[in-house]
């Protein structure tokens, strides 16, 4: 997918564990490992809005377009 989620970089940059993370933005831990390795479709700008708030970063640094080699012309 070319689509990369970088969340476990900005953790590990503010010293935070991931169940933390979870209980600040108001999800499970089971979504929030999801979301850490790439297994969802989606998120809602609710939830990015969160993240992003108790990171204290912007959503570029969590998500990042890394295009497929097999679409690369």
């Amino acid at each position: 997918m070319p689509i990369q989620v970088n969340l476990d970089v900005m953790l590990a940059k503010r010293k935070m564990k991931g169940k933390a993370l979870a209980h600040e933005v108001g999800i499970t831990e089971q979504n929030l490992s999801l979301l850490r390795t790439g297994k969802v479709k989606g998120v809602r700008f609710s939830t990015l809005e969160r993240i992003c708030d108790v990171l204290d970063c912007q959503p570029g640094d969590i998500l990042e377009y890394v295009p497929d080699s097999e679409d690369s012309p």
